[in-house]
């Protein structure tokens, strides 16, 4: 008995024992075990996972772009509103309205089609009061110089209008002012005011007087020359008149008071007759003073092109000393380039885009 208690006592302690040790588990796959069985399974946990920041991400961004989007089309549509009223409204002439109207090529005044640029228009308006208010002391605060700055802005939408028109013709007429053209003249300029001024001297004159630049100056007398080329190709018929009176004179007649009313019996008020006076050598007159001085007392040129685009001369030398010149002289005006501006005007092909008072003075004139 001794012998069986113990052996059945030491069972029952093992199995007490073996219920009360806690069991030992199997190891298993680590959860983030990347197999090819689950690579599938955890790429769409990580891109699941990333969804949730992408998304909102791509929301924000687009409202975002919307956003600044809107605010550029509006602080567009507020400039261009802005730059119309100061331009067409108040019709602002300041140094600021003049350099952006050079860079965006807004239109002032359209004729026959051509668009007449607004800075073209100020560049002429805003040389012209320059002189007034720097040299002639012009005060435009003033009801008289109110008055004076309006006929200036007459006479600069004036030119700039017929300076457009002039370009649309030369266009189709092929008419052009070459580099050497526009050098001989403005050198013929400088040589008029003194032999010796330099050019970099005569510039700087320019600009006390004006206001203008180098280049200014140079756009607007080249405006200038091919204005005056598309007048003198445009008349054929003061052309002819010319002639006539050339024959006239190679006939053997010399009156030129007779001849000049002889021709405006047969065309009325073709030419003017201008009595002789006295005038400088150097006399700044189209380049009459110019060709007089080569002739001999009583001798009688030939059809003199005016460098200032007026029209045909015919002069005769009567006198002359050291210093001075006596001449008479027909003159045949241009006329067939302001008429078909004119004419323009009256059948609706000429728009202004500004309001200009009517000034008295340019009643007046």
């Amino acid at each position: 008995m001794r012998s069986v208690m113990p052996l059945k006592h030491k069972e029952i302690m093992k199995k007490l024992l073996s219920k009360l040790q806690p069991k030992k588990k199997t190891p298993e796959e680590p959860a983030g075990r990347i197999t090819t069985e689950t690579i599938a399974e955890h790429r769409e946990r990580v891109l699941a996972g990333g969804r949730k920041f992408k998304y909102p991400v791509q929301v924000a961004r687009h409202r975002l772009v919307i956003t600044a989007s809107l605010i550029s089309v509006g602080a567009i549509i507020l400039l261009v509103v802005l730059g119309w009223w100061q331009l067409y409204v108040v019709q602002n002439t300041s140094d600021i309205a003049y350099r952006v109207t050079k860079v965006i090529p807004v239109p002032v005044a359209v004729v026959d089609g051509e668009s007449v640029r607004y800075s073209e228009y100020l560049m002429r308006y805003r040389g012209a009061i320059h002189y007034l208010t720097e040299k002639e002391r012009l005060n435009i605060a003033t009801e008289d110089g109110q008055r004076q700055s309006d006929f200036v802005k007459q006479r600069a939408m004036a030119d700039a209008i017929a300076d457009a028109y002039a370009q649309k013709l030369a266009k189709e007429k092929n008419i052009s002012v070459t580099g050497a053209e526009l050098e001989a003249y403005l050198k013929q300029q400088r040589t008029a005011m003194d032999d010796n001024v330099s050019e970099n001297t005569y510039n700087t004159v320019i600009r006390d007087y004006y206001g203008w630049s180098p280049e200014e100056y140079r756009d607007s007398m080249k405006a200038k020359l091919l204005r005056q080329k598309v007048a003198y190709e445009l008349d054929s018929s003061a052309k002819a008149v010319a002639n006539d009176i050339r024959t006239a004179l190679r006939a053997g007649q010399t009156d030129l008071a007779i001849i000049t009313a002889a021709q405006n019996e047969s065309k009325a008020q073709s030419a003017t007759y201008w009595p002789a006076a006295w005038v400088p050598r150097t006399n700044q007159d189209g380049g009459l003073a110019a060709t007089t001085a080569k002739l001999e007392k009583g001798g009688v040129s030939d059809i003199i092109t005016s460098t200032i685009g007026d029209g045909y001369y015919i002069a005769r030398l009567v006198d002359s000393d050291e210093t001075r010149l006596q001449y008479e002289y027909i003159h045949i005006p241009l006329s067939t380039f302001s008429k078909q501006l004119e004419t323009l005007r009256k059948d609706g092909k000429f728009s202004e885009f500004i309001t200009i008072p009517e000034a008295e003075v340019a009643k007046n004139k």
